[in-house]
């Protein structure tokens, strides 16, 4: 990545209040640079060009980090000290999971795919990146068991299927944090009764005039 790529970063990260050091900058430039390395032969990702892997892609992950943070903060300090533990299904190439982990180090990322290859790269990227707060899966998530705190996705499937699918990952208490683009009224209407929304929280991603928001969800019943 250029030095204008590592400018456009940091402002962005700025305007997202992220307090990142250096050496985050530096891993998430790395990883944009893994990405488009990979996507030549295994088609990570329909973007080419790396601007608009950058804004697209990187910041628009970016977007969720705060929020994240927030909600970790929120939790129950836990008698263990166990870290919060993320699921990002259908990670593919590892959005958002591998920004999280990169500017959240506190947290456990699992990124779960059902292509090997797109799992093999997320591991790739925690051993080139040094991240042990980050792991690849190969699996369907239907087949994960419960233990994560924060289930995740990035245009993936509807807030139906994405719920339906990933429910026996979470833990008691745990919730579904979907990236979504405009507000998803159809998608909402279509949840069952057995998911509650709770927040809907509308994004800003700079340097893009794109609509984006964050769908907050719980089991119904359950909160902490």
């Amino acid at each position: 990545m250029t030095t204008g790529a590592r400018a456009r970063l940091s402002q962005a990260a700025q305007t997202l209040s992220l307090d990142l050091g250096e050496a985050q900058l530096d891993q998430l430039l790395a990883y944009m640079d893994w990405l488009a390395k990979w996507n030549k032969v295994y088609n990570l990702t329909s973007l080419r060009d790396p601007a608009e892997m950058l804004s697209h892609h990187l910041i628009d992950s970016l977007t969720a980090v705060c929020p994240l943070q927030m909600y970790a903060r929120s939790l129950p300090t836990q008698a263990d000290s166990a870290p919060v533990r993320v699921l990002d299904v259908g990670s593919g190439g590892g959005l958002p999971g591998v920004v999280l982990a990169i500017c959240l180090p506190q947290l456990h990322v699992t990124c779960v795919d059902t292509v090997n290859k797109k799992a093999a790269f997320i591991q790739q990227v925690a051993v080139a990146l040094r991240l042990p707060n980050l792991k690849g899966l190969h699996a369907r998530v239907e087949s994960v068991d419960g233990g994560f705190d924060v289930v995740t996705s990035r245009a993936f499937a509807s807030l139906a299927d994405f719920t339906t699918w990933s429910v026996k990952a979470l833990k008691p208490g745990a919730v579904w944090m979907a990236m979504k683009g405009r507000h998803p009224a159809e998608e909402l209407a279509a949840l069952g009764a057995g998911v509650e929304v709770f927040h809907v929280e509308p994004l800003v991603v700079p340097g893009l005039d794109v609509e984006r928001c964050l769908v907050w969800m719980r089991v119904a019943g359950l909160s902490r």
